[in-house]
């Protein structure tokens, strides 16, 4: 039986990331991934939001990316939000298909050494009190301390592990392709009483990709060229002589959340772990951040170096991110439908969002930069993501993200050197001495106080500020909580007198 410290089941866009986070710390990990290779069928998602695009430049791959797409300063709450005066590197979104998108990031994967075994699935595994034992397609087993669902809606690992999936059944069915057609179509988005319709010219020139509503009667099943030619004749009259599709795929307004993220060894997370309309484009974003937050936490436990007990801060934190998203899609798939009612509703919303404060509230919350972890009350930093600040030290000028390549916690000292000793966490946590004179600015929060001091956590979010003093209270807690227990330091020898 072959041993690894994790599993990783599904390698798409969140098992790929979660893997690169473990292989950073030092984890070994592997993906069982059901595909034989990482081609992927079609584009499926098609962008990337602003704290996705931070989250890469974190880790020295944004460059990737960002040369493989296209730049577009707009997020869209159903129409669409400016945010090129957002305080980020990064004020725009990034259109990148998502076969390019697991493309790059199973090469990163590649050269981080992490092991994939394709072609092969999960079905099933066994736990203990050491680990667990997880079953392959093949009949092999591997043995793991943890187990990660990254395989999806209908996840096997959720099932298996007994966790509830509450939320609320679907209502409204679309499909979703990418096809040619004999005949031009209207290009653009139109609603009607059915939920959205829309035609794009994909790159190169022929294909076509679309979204098309079907009358919502419990389908189930892969769809076919002949569900799709229905649809596209019940919405627009014609099917446009569509033909050879990319494929097509198939899905609801059901909206769906795991119970818990963790049950014992077992921990979900991306489509596993919640389920949503895809409006607004939040799925990959989503299960990005649950990667990036949960993998220095389970390498951190992995290694002993932290108690079992902070993967539980996980669930606590991620799960109302995602709820939050739940709701938002909700929202927008309401006004995706079209009657005078949702007309008006979404006229009125419109309006709403062409003024200055809602635009920067609900932009933010597109694009996750305005996500807030409850670390409790302080600086208005705590548990937000840290800005990407230009600082200026011994060795020269570095850029916060840049602190942050080998995702490894950062003490960031802005006040006089040598302030602040941190030997028992030295072989954890990076103590950097630096200045800074610029603003500190926030989305939607706009200038902040500076402050002296800033633990930085390796996703990038912060977990203390300082004022100064070496002796600033909670530090010492913060360093503990996130990083583990000081370690023992050998005594000092005896000299004689």
């Amino acid at each position: 039986m072959n041993g690894h410290a994790v599993v990783i089941a599904g390698g798409g866009p969140t098992g790929l990331m979660l893997a690169g986070e473990l292989a950073l710390a030092g984890t070994d990990v592997a993906i069982v991934e059901r595909r034989t290779s990482q081609v992927l069928a079609g584009s499926r998602a098609r962008g990337l939001y602003s704290r996705t695009i931070e989250v890469l430049d974190q880790r020295g791959i944004a460059d990737r990316f960002l040369s493989a797409g296209q730049v577009h300063p707009v997020v869209a709450f159903v129409i669409r939000l400016n945010i090129s005066d957002f305080p980020t590197r990064h004020p725009y979104t990034l259109a990148l298909g998502q076969d390019q998108f697991e493309r790059i990031m199973a090469g990163w994967v590649s050269e981080l050494g992490v092991p994939v075994y394709r072609g092969l699935e999960v079905t099933g595994f066994t736990e203990d009190g050491t680990g667990v034992d997880v079953e392959l397609s093949d009949g092999r087993r591997l043995r793991a301390l943890y187990l990660v669902g990254c395989d999806g809606g209908r996840s096997l690992i959720r099932k298996a592990a007994g966790i509830e999936f509450p939320g609320w059944d679907p209502t409204v069915s679309s499909l979703i392709a990418e096809v040619e057609m004999s005949e031009e179509p209207p290009w653009g988005i139109r609603y009607d009483d059915k939920g959205t319709q829309a035609m794009g010219k994909l790159e190169d020139g022929k294909r076509v990709g679309l979204v098309v509503s079907e009358r919502y009667a419990g389908q189930a099943g892969e769809p076919t060229l002949a569900d799709l030619s229905r649809a596209l004749v019940a919405a627009w009259g014609t099917d446009y002589g569509v033909h050879s599709p990319t494929w097509i795929s198939r899905f609801t307004d059901m909206t769906r959340q795991a119970a818990s993220y963790r049950k014992g060894r077992v921990l979900l997370a991306g489509d596993a772990a919640h389920v949503h309309y895809p409006v607004g484009g939040q799925g990959l974003q989503l299960g990005v951040q649950d990667a990036v937050n949960v993998g220095w936490k389970l390498a951190q436990v992995a290694s002993a170096a932290s108690p079992e007990s902070l993967l539980d801060t996980y669930h606590a934190e991620q799960h109302p991110v995602a709820a939050r998203v739940l709701r938002g899609t909700m929202a927008q798939t309401a006004l995706t439908r079209s009657d005078a009612r949702i007309d008006a509703l979404r006229e009125t919303m419109a309006e709403l969002l062409s003024m200055d404060e809602p635009r920067k509230r609900y932009a933010a919350r597109m694009s996750g930069l305005d996500i807030r972890y409850d670390l409790g009350d302080g600086h208005p930093l705590l548990g937000r993501r840290m800005p990407d600040l230009d600082l200026v030290t011994a060795d020269g000028p570095v850029r916060v993200f840049t602190l942050l390549h080998d995702a490894r916690p950062v003490l960031l000292n802005l006040s006089e050197p040598g302030g602040y000793d941190i030997t028992p966490w030295a072989d954890r946590v990076r103590l950097v001495d630096a200045k800074y004179a610029g603003p500190w600015e926030l989305p939607v929060l706009g200038t902040v106080t500076a402050p002296a001091a800033v633990l930085i956590r390796p996703d990038g979010h912060v977990a203390w500020t300082g004022t100064g003093d070496p002796a600033s209270p909670g530090l010492r807690e913060a360093l503990t909580t996130w990083f583990g227990p000081p370690a023992a330091q050998p005594d000092l020898p005896v000299t004689a007198a």
